[in-house]
């Protein structure tokens, strides 16, 4: 089968003819139909500093992922033969403290799908059939190798409640655009976006924002202070991993007001603690991926009903032997979603 992977450590990836895995007695088979490109794959594109510690060549890479069940293990139930499938990335051990207390999100000893473990950027997949999701056959194949990104908007957005709350949401990727969709259906009385790219600006728009700011062209600070009375909003979502972002973050939030971080920063972050989060009282959540599977129930919620429609992010296709030219589009930041179809 073909494959795109990190074959040496450096910067790029190699696209290359591999077996075809063979699976294990709970394990599932699935031939691919859709897969989507996320920021992570291309920190590993870059070979950045955190994938140089992280990534050991050779690796499949990619983890969001549509694909058809060809062949089911012999101690595997639930699912069968052509069923349309997506997967769970955080592979979890299923017996450590944090897997028995129902944080299995957050297993000590997880595997990452296209990271630890080989991933989806290929023909075929296998996976263990534990962390598989049945997709509902009325989605679009594209949309459906685009929930991930869906689930990890959720976990972050409904950490605490939105109904009725102001918000800031500083990062207008993928993610950012699913949060603000999601803030809209769960009746926000106002949303906020912060983000440096126009393009992605203007698709947020499309998603229900109704204030679209761009540091680079005003203070978002002083403009949401200003259209909060001087008070700040009561929820603010980091889904940028860019440091003045978080800092931005806790100055424009209201005191007592919550904020979740879903933002992976590529070094610590200095942040005036005292006046940022201790005098005001600041509730602060960390999200790691997604609740499995409360998190995946809610997200296919949200597709089935028509309340979010991630077509409107998913802004370019491309076939997987062009992943040079979407991985390029990519880091230009002038993209959405970008699919691509082996």
């Amino acid at each position: 089968m073909k494959a795109v992977l990190k074959a040496k450590p450096e910067k790029g990836f190699e696209i290359k003819d591999v077996e075809i895995p063979e699976i294990k007695d709970t394990e599932i088979l699935v031939k691919i139909r859709a897969t989507s490109i996320c920021g992570t794959d291309v920190h590993i594109w870059e070979w950045d500093h955190w994938a140089q510690k992280r990534i050991h060549p050779p690796r499949i890479i990619g983890h969001e992922f549509c694909g058809e069940v060809v062949k089911i293990g012999s101690n595997v139930q639930g699912l069968k033969h052509g069923d349309l499938v997506s997967g769970e990335t955080h592979i979890n051990c299923g017996h450590c403290f944090q897997c028995k207390t129902g944080n299995a999100h957050i297993c000590e000893n997880v595997k990452l799908r296209g990271i630890d473990v080989d991933g989806c950027f290929a023909e075929y997949l296998s996976m263990p059939a534990n962390t598989a999701w049945k997709n509902d056959p009325s989605i679009p194949i594209e949309v459906m190798s685009a929930q991930e990104p869906l689930g990890n908007a959720v976990h972050a957005t409904f950490s605490g409640d939105i109904t009725g709350k102001t918000i800031a949401i500083f990062g207008a990727g993928p993610i950012g655009l699913c949060a603000t969709a999601l803030c809209k259906a769960a009746g926000a009385e106002k949303i906020f976006n912060i983000d440096l790219n126009e393009y992605r600006l203007g698709l947020v728009d499309k998603m229900g924002s109704d204030v679209m700011l761009n540091p680079s062209k005003s203070n978002p600070v002083t403009e949401i202070l200003a259209q909060t009375n001087g008070r700040g909003v009561d929820v603010a979502l980091e889904m940028s991993g860019a440091p003045q972002a978080l800092k931005d973050a806790f100055k424009v939030l209201r005191p007592g007001g919550r904020i979740s971080i879903l933002g992976v920063f590529s070094d610590e972050v200095s942040l005036d603690v005292t006046n940022g989060i201790v005098f005001k009282g600041a509730v602060i959540h960390g999200i790691n991926g997604r609740i499995m599977f409360d998190t995946w129930y809610k997200a296919a919620s949200f597709l089935k009903t028509g309340k979010v429609d991630l077509k409107k992010i998913i802004t370019h296709k491309f076939k997987l032997d062009e992943y040079e030219k979407a991985f390029e589009l990519m880091k230009t930041g002038n993209s959405g979603k970008i699919v691509l179809s082996p």
